[in-house]
């Protein structure tokens, strides 16, 4: 299977099971639409009216030499390892502590519901927690490197308690063989000096919650008396990113349908000298004024391509930044398992509540059919995690005859699941921009790998 596009004035062939990126001239891009259909003689009698006998026969044959060296047209090799991927028996490696279900913002489009998740207000106690860090270590089998992402609601209001659950874990590092890796998202409206410095020693990533200009994330991010959080959270957030030396952080927003022109949101993180930056779309009921719609996905391709192409301008003033959504890895990039089976969730990646219960990832926490059982007696429904176990991309029917499967390794199962009610139907129009997103990531990789010979 092969996926070719045009961009950026660049002709890019993608052999998707090898992976190899191609950047071919007209000739050889309009003989692949017909290569393993036709033959040499019909071909050129196709294309004669385009181009002369002697080039397509000279492109004809360079197109055969990477048929031949497996980098166009490549078999699947992935699907052959579809057995061993279902009895790998994977370890808990990743913990989301849902430190506390209550939030000072009230966010338009926050699933959480202002960080109840369905129930009640409740903030986690250092009993939970540390349990949280017994369960994971007894979880994780031989995996040394563990990860804990403090979540929310906003953490910050229960900030106590992260630190004892920091410094519980620190304790007992060495005595099991594990090295804890911390994470924080924090909306910043409680954030200061001491905090952010806490943070900067302690956390090995931080996420920091800004939708972009302030007209845009104060129409979405509110108080609740409906101020806005821009003025109060972007000089916090600048010091964090310039005290982290623009290393291991995101600023982290959300575009929904109010700004649909969001390369405008990411380009304003930029100028406020924000190198990492990540900007993804609303995924919510469909009947809310704010979702994303079908129509609205060619003005969205072309914010992503817009984006692209301003990035590349950039990087070349020595004024870039990264993009989350464009960081791809053309020359390793995922394992294979990783490029089947996705992030993990309800398997390897598990949401702990304040009172211990556990879900298969955030977005699942509240929905009691998907309890998996708590922190306390571990995970008790077994069918629940054969279920997650069971997701990969050739699982999934939509996913099968997608170019773009191993990028995305089948989309996310909570997406599908608040979409369709069940984990293996992906959210369409998220497949559409993840797809748009692959294509931009891949050009502009080809674009600076061909500037790089210039």
């Amino acid at each position: 299977m092969i996926h070719k596009y045009k961009m950026n004035d660049l002709n890019i062939v993608l052999d998707v099971n090898s992976g190899s990126v191609h950047c071919v001239d007209d000739v050889s891009y309009d003989i692949l639409d017909y290569y393993e259909k036709e033959s040499i003689e019909n071909i050129i009698n196709i294309l004669k009216e385009k181009y002369s006998e002697e080039s397509i026969n000279e492109a004809y044959e360079e197109i055969k030499e990477l048929v031949n060296n497996e980098v166009l047209f490549s078999k699947d090799i992935f699907s052959n390892i579809i057995p061993e991927v279902d009895k790998r028996n994977p370890v808990v490696k990743a913990l989301c502590l849902h430190i506390a279900h209550d939030c000072n913002l009230k966010c338009k489009y926050c699933f959480a519901e202002e960080g109840e998740y369905h129930g009640k207000r409740s903030l986690m106690s250092a009993e939970v927690g540390k349990k949280a860090i017994d369960f994971l270590i007894e979880n994780s089998g031989s995996r040394r490197n563990l990860e804990i992402d403090f979540f929310g609601g906003e953490p910050l209001m229960n900030f106590d308690v992260v630190k004892e659950i920091v410094e519980y874990g620190r304790s007992i590092e060495d005595k099991y063989g594990k090295k804890f890796r911390f994470t924080m998202t924090t909306n910043g409206i409680l954030l200061n000096d001491e905090i952010a410095s806490y943070i900067n020693e302690h956390m090995h990533n931080a996420v920091l919650s800004l939708d972009g200009r302030k007209e845009i994330n104060d129409k979405m991010r509110v108080r609740a008396g409906g101020q806005g959080s821009y003025d109060n959270i972007v000089p916090k957030f600048v010091k964090m990113a310039e005290d982290r030396n623009q290393m291991d952080y995101y600023v982290r927003g959300t575009f929904t349908r109010n700004n649909l022109d969001f390369a405008n949101d990411v380009l304003h993180l930029a100028d406020l000298g924000f190198k990492q930056i990540s900007v993804e779309p609303v995924v919510t009921d469909e009947n809310e004024e704010y979702a994303i719609r079908k129509e609205d996905l060619p003005v969205i391709f072309e914010e992503y391509e817009k984006l692209a192409k301003e990035m590349l301008k950039r990087k070349e003033q020595g004024q870039g930044f990264n993009f989350f959504h464009f960081m791809i890895d053309l020359t390793g990039g995922p394992c294979a398992h990783k490029r089947l089976v996705g992030c993990g969730s309800g398997t390897e990646y598990l949401a702990v509540t304040p009172e211990g219960d556990l879900f298969p990832c955030h977005q699942f926490v509240g929905q009691d059919e998907y309890k998996m059982g708590s922190v306390f007696e571990g995970v008790l429904r077994k069918d629940i995690r054969q279920n997650f176990e069971g997701i990969n991309v050739y699982s999934k029917p939509a996913c099968k005859s997608c170019w773009a499967k191993f990028y995305c390794s089948g989309g996310c199962a909570a997406s599908s699941n608040n979409m369709h009610n069940d984990l293996i139907t992906p959210y369409e129009i998220g497949c559409e921009m993840q797809k748009k997103r692959t294509e931009c990531s891949i050009m502009m990789k080809v674009y600076e790998a061909l500037n790089e010979n210039v």
